[in-house]
């Protein structure tokens, strides 16, 4: 899995479109292998991102958990702290 790709299930509060968009974008540029698409493939690129964003935001609408929702500062606070462990 793409490192730049984050969960966005269970979180409050709820992730938004945008990050649901980039988490898409992300994604699409890890299986086409570019960051930015040529001329020719542009439209390819720019219809899969859409498509897997709206498939990501549906599957995200339809997720049941009985696991309280993680507040996104402890999780952000936690993610520092075991990049400062990793990288110090």
């Amino acid at each position: 899995m793409c490192r730049n790709i984050r969960p966005l299930s269970n979180f409050e509060p709820p992730a938004t479109l945008d990050e649901v968009h980039a988490a898409a974008l992300q994604y699409v540029r890890k299986i086409s292998g570019t960051t930015k698409p040529s001329r020719a493939n542009a439209e390819a690129f720019d219809r899969a991102v859409e498509e897997v964003a709206g498939v990501s935001a549906r599957l995200l609408d339809a997720l049941v958990t009985t696991a309280p929702p993680k507040d996104r500062e402890v999780e952000a606070a936690k993610a520092r702290e075991r990049a400062r462990l990793r990288y110090a």
